[in-house]
């Protein structure tokens, strides 16, 4: 999930509370900016991520003030390389997470505003349900160029080889690499050379996915600017629908990830797709470097 570097170089002054979460294992540290909506720099997002000399994390998530009218909160995604992302589905449920016990979402049903839309959010006892939009299949829009029209599978010359994937925008591109075993797929070579691929101009995040079932998907994703995440909400909801509309799986599966499972549902074409899931606090603490 990766796409500009922030502009912005203003280091935050010591002392910057934060929380560490995790949905299904894909973890983050989440700042409230929303009285100073200054972002991190791609330094300070770096330095946080560091599973060495840092926090670590996959994602850093700042929340700050609604953009659209009824939401409780926006938003934004840094990568663990600095840059900026547009969606991401497990963070989606950390925040919702975070404002409820923060008392800024009132209720079981609320919205906050993501960098790719508004999104409808469900408190439910075990975990908490988003709507994540309406995935898009054109090519203009994942991005991917050299092709006029949607089509499945796609087929690419990279590295030697010829892969076949689908694609799909979640609000971030998504490709989806069907695979036989999940376990023995090459999942960094393969994803590094779509990611670097002409085709993709902001790069992708790479699925690979393996029907098990009509109501289960065993998922590994690698992320542009992050690498190979233990899960990926927008990525769960990528090889949904791409399965779905192969007629490999119905129109509510499982997604089994190395952290975790998620539920993906999509009612029709024209649907929001929903995700349900986990979210988990790790601990507090205070930045001080």
């Amino acid at each position: 999930m990766a796409g500009t570097t922030p502009t912005a170089m203003v280091e935050p002054a010591a002392g910057l509370r934060f929380s560490k979460m995790h949905g299904a294992g894909n973890d983050f540290v989440v700042l409230d900016l929303r009285s100073d909506a200054t972002p991190p720099s791609a330094v300070l997002c770096r330095a946080m991520a560091d599973r060495h000399t840092g926090v670590g994390c996959d994602q850093i998530l700042t929340i700050e003030a609604p953009r659209a009218a009824g939401s409780v909160a926006s938003y934004r995604i840094w990568n663990a390389d600095g840059s900026s992302s547009q969606q991401c589905g497990n963070g989606a449920r950390c925040v919702a997470a975070w404002l409820v016990r923060d008392g800024a979402a009132a209720g079981n049903r609320f919205t906050i505003d993501s960098p790719a839309g508004s999104h409808a959010v469900e408190r439910l006892p075990d975990g908490y349900r988003v709507e994540m939009g309406v995935p898009a299949f054109e090519p203009a829009r994942v991005p991917l160029q050299g092709f006029d029209g949607p089509r499945d599978p796609y087929v690419l010359a990279t590295g030697g080889s010829i892969v076949g994937f689908g694609a799909v925008s979640m609000g971030n591109p998504h490709a989806v690499v069907e695979v036989d075993d999940v376990a023995t797929a090459a999942v960094e070579s393969m994803a590094r050379l779509l990611q670097g691929h002409v085709a993709f101009p902001e790069s992708v995040n790479v699925g690979f996915a393996r029907v098990e079932s009509r109501d289960r998907i065993r998922l590994r994703v690698h992320e542009r600017g992050v690498g190979e995440t233990l899960a990926c909400g927008s990525g769960a909801c990528a090889a949904a629908v791409v399965m779905m509309r192969r007629g490999k799986v119905d129109r509510e599966v499982e997604v089994a990830l190395p952290g975790g499972t998620l539920r993906i549902g999509w009612a029709d074409d024209a649907a929001m797709v929903t995700m349900t899931g986990p979210a988990e606090f790790v601990f507090e603490g205070e930045w001080i470097a």
